[in-house]
Formats: structure tokens, C-alpha cells, sequence
């Protein structure tokens, strides 16, 4: 049972007409004359019924997609949205019985959902980018100075209320929605004498199977394209919906040219979004990040966005990259990142012939990881589109930003050396156990752990896997996000580890871009990471960045840092400990907005 439709059972069915809201609204005389709904109308409200339960479901999925993004907790948005969103259907049932003529409410209410769909998500991002702007141009106004900006009273209030916005579009959404399984029971029933057996049921069948068609279309096609055209092309069916129900019941329609007029009117207003829609949202977004956005994809997984800062006087720009509004890593200190995430790993390992990396599809660690040379590099990662752009030169993507890619990640991920597995790392580390692999080091750079999806990932079952995957002499290294700013997140991962059969160590380095970032290396057997790379003298490989002293450094924490530990918990799998942990530290150190 779908989330849009399963509330619509609470509505009443009012499939007996109402002679005094008929005989007006048809403008014909029904006394005397007997008539059966035929096969032709009957078939074609139920289809109509079935393409709009689609379209709901589908709206659904947009606005949580949308919020989950915009807020950065992607799963709360859903779990919200789809409560408002039922409760809204609820009202809207009950309204339905305000509206008179039952035909030209549902014309009228066709008409509405179509214009609101497809411009709900251009004026959210709209407002968002012009509250986050507004600081700037009342400073540029004024002539204030960059650290005097006025972001507070009801600047600070505007911005904080407009990223809730996608929540009174879902809101208003649901009400109409609400409204169209009454009101295609009244027209059914109005088109026949006798009482209809079965009114209602009919129609939550073609209700149920519709939105089962929509959630297909979603997951397999719209969650590939940009969102601002999803919601222009599921708003066109709202509108050949009303098209087709006016050619039909033309003469029970009230204002029935006025309606006509409005639907071609939208209908302009549809391809013109679908044109250039996609375009006025990210340009709106782009408003969100400091740098200029010179380059934005949606893939099916995740949003990514390129941006560019010029720096004059000779200096290289500064290129950086946000996956889902989240910095993944700026041109300009990407090395610090990449060096404390590889170099420690395969330092503390026996040996570097085979080394597995799970995520890094930007191949910016495996270019750390190819100064080792080893015979062969397994690079795991489920975004196939991210790997084709750090790849190849890309024909959407400024030349100067594919050239840059590619300098930065020195053209590693087609080294004749590289495996690369496009998969869930979940399943896909089952498939390199079925091979019989095993790996002299394991390097695991994911994204934080902001989603459910990614917390599994940092599981203990997760990390009992590839402790399998693991040469006994070998060693293994985990992003771990910041312990300054998610102190709780970052001890959750080692202790996650330690109960996988790790012995663990943790250390950490600033970063400027990010702030202090911690990682967590492990080892499967014999000595600690920390115990090995104690005895270094000398690095293995020349690093512009790393020394020995760094490392040893990085090992050290203040000494109340881990006062805490016992009140800390792992994550076991299915426990959402990790991302609990993630979530509550990031909201409280950063704001809901992750842009």
C-alpha cells in the first residue's frame, strides 16, 4: 500500500448523488430518462484515477527528496513529509464535500495541483537563494563590512522559515489531492441512475495500482533527472488529466471555457519550466554556495555541484566539489586529506601488492595509493556517473574544470592497475568474498554517515565483512568525520570497529577546509597501527605534506577527550546509533541547512 494512497481509506465514499448539486450542473433534465454508466466514461475516470494516484505518489517522493536536501536529514524529511502529506489527503477528503459540482471542482482541482507540482520546487529554491543573498546586498547597500553582515532578527528568521517551505508545499499538495478520490466517486455516480456497487473499492484499485506505476517511474526514471523537470513532466499528466476530463463532460462543466483558457495558459507554463526550469533552480541554488557553481550534475544517486574561485596573481583557481550541498574536497588542500587517509593505511601494512578502497570515486585517494605501486588496486564505488567524470573529459563540463579533474586524480582511475566496481559496498563486498579476495590494505573513504543508507556502512556487520577481506598483516583506515565537531560520531566509529575484532587507533589533523578531521586505522591481528608506525623513521614514498612527525602527532587527543567512552555506543547494524549520533552534533554545530 502506497504512503499516498493508504490514507484515502479513511475517506468517505459519498457515492450517492446529490439531485440538488446535479441537476444545475448538468444543465440538462435527467427526470424520465434512465442511464448506465457506460464501459467508454467508467474506463476512463478509472484511468484517469490511476494516473493521478501516480502523479501523487510521485510529488511525495519530490518534495521529501527535495526537503531531505535542503534540510540535510534526509530520512526525517521523508518520514515528515509523508505524515503531513496523509493527514493534509485526510482534510482535503473531508473538504470535498464543500465543493458542489462535482465536475467542476475536479477540473478546477486538476488545474491547481498541475500550476502548484511544477513551480513548488522553483519558488522554494527562489526564496531560500534570495534569504541567503539578502544579507549580502543589505551589506553591499550599506557599505558594511564582510564580518558585519545582518544575519540575525528577521533575516535570520526568513531564512530559517524558507527552508521549511517544501513542508507547506506538501501540505497544500495533500489537500487537493485528498480531495480527488471523492470526487471522482461523485462524478461516477452521477453518471448512472442506479446505485453503484462497489464505487468506491473500483476506484482505490485503479488508485492503488496507479501509485504503484508512479513509485516504478520514480525509482527507475525521474530519480535520474533533474528534479525541477520531474516536477514539470508529473504536473503535464494533472493537466492532460483536466484536458481530456473537459473534452468529455464539456456540457457539466460550469465556466467550462474559462477552465479551458486556464489549462492551455498552464500549459505554456509547463513546457516553459521543462525548458528552462531546470536551469532557474540551479541558478537559485547556486546562490547557497560562497564560489561560483560553474558546473552541476544530478545522477541518480546523489546532486553534485562544481564550484570555481578565482584567486588572480597567478595562482591556480580553487575547485571544489559538494555532493548533496556537503563539501567533498577543495582543490587547494585536498592533499592534506588524502595523504593522512592513505599514507598511515599502507605504512602500517606488511605489504601493498593488493589494496581495496570502497568509495573515493573522485580517485583522489587511489592517486596516494599509486605511489605505492601496487600490483592491483580494487576501487568500489555505486555512482557510475561520478566515475565517468573523474574519468573522462565530460562534454556538459567546462574543459578547464574536466582538465582540472583529471590533473587532480592524475588520470589514476584508468591506470591499467584499477579494478573498478560500480556497486552498493553493502552487497558488493560479498561478491569480492565469493571471489576468495583478500587485500593487504583496506582504505574506506565514504561520505559521513547523514543517511541510513550510509550507516549500515559503518556497521559492525559492515566492518566484520571486510575483516574477512583483510590480510592478517594488513591494516585498514575509515573516515570518521570530525571529533571536534561530532566527538560522539567519531569514538562511535572505533568502538563499531573494535567490536567487528579490530584493534584500533584513532588520529586526526586539521584540514582548512573541513576543520579537524579524524580517521580510524585498524589492524586484524599483532600490533596496533599506532604501535607500527611508531617506529617510522622515514616514510615509504615522498609526500609533500606527510611526515613522520605528522602521524605520530595525529595520534594525540586532549586528555578529557575520551572521558566519555563508556557512554558512547557502537553501531550495531540496524541500531541508527552512528547516524543519531551524526546528526544531532552536525544540527547543533552547523544549522539544518548543510549547503
Amino acid at each position: 500500500m502506497s504512503e499516498v494512497t493508504s490514507s484515502k481509506l479513511t475517506q468517505p465514499e459519498e457515492s450517492l448523488p446529490d439531485v440538488k448539486d446535479l441537476s444545475p450542473a448538468l444543465g440538462t433534465n435527467t427526470i424520465g430518462r434512465e442511464r448506465k454508466l457506460s464501459w467508454f466514461d467508467d474506463t476512463l475516470l478509472l484511468g484517469i484515477m490511476a494516473v493521478l494516484a501516480g502523479c501523487g505518489l510521485i510529488y511525495e517522493y519530490l518534495l521529501s527528496h527535495y526537503a531531505g536536501r535542503i534540510l540535510g536529514a534526509l530520512e526525517a524529511a521523508i518520514y515528515t513529509m509523508i505524515g503531513l502529506m496523509i493527514v493534509s489527503m485526510g482534510v482535503g477528503a473531508f473538504a470535498a464535500r464543500k465543493i458542489r459540482c462535482a465536475f467542476t471542482g475536479f477540473a478546477v482541482l486538476e488545474l491547481s495541483v498541475a500550476l502548484c507540482g511544477s513551480l513548488a520546487i522553483l519558488i522554494t529554491a527562489a526564496i531560500i537563494g534570495f534569504g541567503q543573498q539578502l544579507p549580502l546586498i543589505i551589506a553591499s547597500t550599506l557599505g558594511l563590512p564582510p564580518d558585519q553582515l545582518p544575519e540575525g532578527g528577521f533575516i535570520g528568521l526568513l531564512q530559517h522559515l524558507s527552508e521549511y517551505l517544501p513542508y507547506f508545499w506538501g501540505v497544500l499538495l495533500g489537500l487537493m489531492i485528498g480531495m480527488e478520490i471523492p470526487l471522482i466517486a461523485r462524478v461516477r455516480q452521477s453518471l448512472c441512475d442506479e446505485h453503484l456497487m462497489h464505487n468506491a473499492g473500483t476506484i482505490y484499485g485503479a488508485d492503488y495500482i496507479g501509485a504503484g506505476i508512479g513509485a516504478a517511474i520514480w525509482v527507475s526514471f525521474m530519480l535520474a533527472i533533474d528534479i525541477q523537470l520531474a516536477a514539470a513532466l508529473t504536473a503535464s499528466f494533472n493537466l492532460l488529466a483536466g484536458f481530456i476530463f473537459i473534452w468529455r463532460f464539456w456540457d457539466r462543466i460550469r465556466f467550462v471555457k474559462t477552465l479551458l483558457v486556464g489549462h492551455f495558459i498552464a500549459s505554456g507554463i509547463l513546457l516553459m519550466l521543462a525548458w528552462h526550469g531546470p536551469g532557474w533552480e540551479q541558478n537559485f541554488n547556486n546562490l547557497l554556495y560562497k564560489d561560483e557553481v560553474i558546473y552541476a550534475k544530478s545522477t541518480r544517486f546523489q546532486q553534485l555541484t562544481f564550484t570555481e574561485r578565482l584567486r588572480g596573481s597567478g595562482l591556480e583557481p580553487v575547485y571544489s566539489l559538494y555532493i548533496n550541498g556537503r563539501l567533498q574536497f577543495s582543490s587547494q588542500d585536498e592533499h592534506i586529506y588524502h595523504a593522512f587517509l592513505v599514507h598511515p593505511t599502507l605504512e602500517a601494512s606488511a605489504r601493498h601488492n593488493k589494496v581495496l578502497i570502497i568509495g573515493g570515486g573522485d580517485g583522489l585517494g587511489l592517486k596516494q595509493v599509486l605511489k605505492w605501486q601496487p600490483e592491483q588496486v580494487t576501487l568500489m564505488d555505486l555512482d557510475r556517473d561520478l566515475l565517468e567524470l573523474f574519468t573522462s573529459h565530460d562534454a556538459d563540463m567546462p574543459t578547464r574544470l574536466s582538465q582540472t579533474l583529471l590533473k587532480l586524480n592524475g588520470d589514476a582511475l584508468n591506470d591499467p592497475r584499477v579494478e573498478v566496481v560500480v556497486d552498493d559496498a553493502f552487497n558488493g563486498v560479498d561478491k569480492l568474498l565469493k571471489r576468495g579476495d583478500r587485500y593487504d590494505a583496506i582504505i574506506v573513504d565514504l561520505p559521513d554517515p547523514s543517511h541510513p543508507d550510509l550507516n549500515k556502512l559503518y556497521s559492525d556487520l559492515f566492518y566484520k565483512k571486510l575483516k574477512e577481506l583483510l590480510s592478517s598483516d594488513g591494516a585498514l583506515t575509515v573516515q570518521s568525520t570530525s571529533p571536534y565537531h561530532a566527538p560522539k560520531a567519531f569514538i562511535s566509529v572505533g568502538k563499531t570497529l573494535a567490536l567487528a575484532g579490530f584493534n584500533v587507533s584513532q588520529y586526526h589533523h586539521n584540514v582548512p577546509s573541513f576543520g579537524e578531521w579524524g580517521w580510524s586505522i585498524a589492524t586484524a591481528s599483532g600490533k596496533s597501527a599506532k604501535n607500527r608506525l611508531s617506529d617510522i623513521e622515514h616514510l615509504s614514498i615522498e609526500d609533500d605534506w606527510l611526515t613522520p612527525g605528522l602521524i605520530k602527532g595525529s595520534f594525540e587527543f586532549p586528555g578529557n577527550f575520551y572521558q566519555d567512552m563508556d557512554k558512547i555506543e557502537p553501531n550495531r547494524i540496524g541500531s541508527m546509533q552512528l547516524y543519531q549520533y551524526h546528526q544531532k552534533a552536525w544540527t547543533e554545530n552547523q544549522g539544518v541547512t548543510l549547503f
